[in-house]
């Protein structure tokens, strides 16, 4: 039996008005006309994505959809109904979410992330936007400092909730976001602590003298790219430099007293310039 949801590489058995078949250890499962590569003869080794069609038979294709089973994705509604929306995932046959796996009513052109999962019943590819019960913070194998990948879940009143790892929920707390950020960015970003009852908050990012490390090349770049001065300092706004740095104000002072110790700047009032 081939996984539902998952590639395969399949050998191409016979050929068909309807396409080509190829072997599954079965039968066959077809591939239909439109997919079969150019030249593709006989023996021929073919990878292939493996689903369900309307009338729940096994089909393959070449088209490679936006997620298989298993994975966390972001995805277009393109039809709503009253039992559910289907999202598009890449492949002629849209992801069905019914309105039980839906947080909030979903509405035609909304983007949504959802993890990929088997139906249990149809045998069929399925949607969910609740994906809470996939993780769990009873036990962890993260500690402060460490270097994590995250990936924004949604938006609640004192931040954004993100999952670490692939394996944990976390909090990235509003006051530490000085860019833009939308449900289904990945970024990399770092454990800042950890909570009674195992709840993380996390901060974007590398942790520490790393980030200030990185952060201090950009603004040595910066400044060559720019005559070795810019108009910068510690009562800039916030806003202004997140701009043109893409950091925190804290982070930028920091870095500005590292370099400044490492006498690679001056300190001037009204900007910085680079020494040399």
């Amino acid at each position: 039996m081939l996984d539902i949801g998952k590639y395969h590489n399949l050998r191409l058995m016979r050929e068909t008005k309807q396409g080509a078949y190829l072997d599954d250890g079965e039968d066959g499962i077809l591939l239909p006309t439109r997919f079969v590569p150019q030249g593709a003869k006989f023996g021929d080794l073919i990878e292939v994505f493996v689903y369900l069609d309307k009338e729940g038979r096994p089909i393959c294709t070449t088209q490679k959809p936006i997620g298989e089973l298993g994975d966390i994705v972001l995805l277009k509604a393109v039809t709503v109904t009253p039992q559910g929306a289907f999202l598009d995932n890449g492949l002629m046959k849209d992801l069905f979410v019914p309105i039980k796996n839906q947080l909030t009513a979903m509405v035609e052109g909304g983007q949504y992330l959802v993890k990929i999962y088997l139906d249990e019943l149809s045998n069929r590819l399925s949607a969910t936007e609740r994906l809470d019960k996939y993780f769990s913070n009873d036990t962890l194998n993260v500690k402060e400092n460490d270097e994590v990948d995250l990936l924004v879940y949604r938006k609640t009143p004192i931040g954004y909730q993100v999952i670490i790892n692939e394996k944990y929920l976390g909090v990235l707390h509003t006051n530490e976001v000085y860019r833009d950020i939308r449900i289904g960015d990945r970024f990399k970003g770092h454990i800042k602590k950890i909570l009674t009852g195992n709840k993380i908050d996390v901060v974007a990012g590398k942790s520490g003298y790393k980030r200030v490390e990185d952060e201090a090349s950009k603004i040595l770049r910066l400044l060559s790219e720019n005559n070795g001065y810019l108009p910068f300092h510690d009562k800039s706004s916030p806003e202004e430099i997140y701009s043109v740095f893409s950091m925190s104000k804290k982070t930028f002072k920091m870095t500005l007293g590292n370099l400044y110790r490492l006498k690679k700047i001056i300190l001037e009032p009204d900007g910085i310039r680079k020494v040399g």
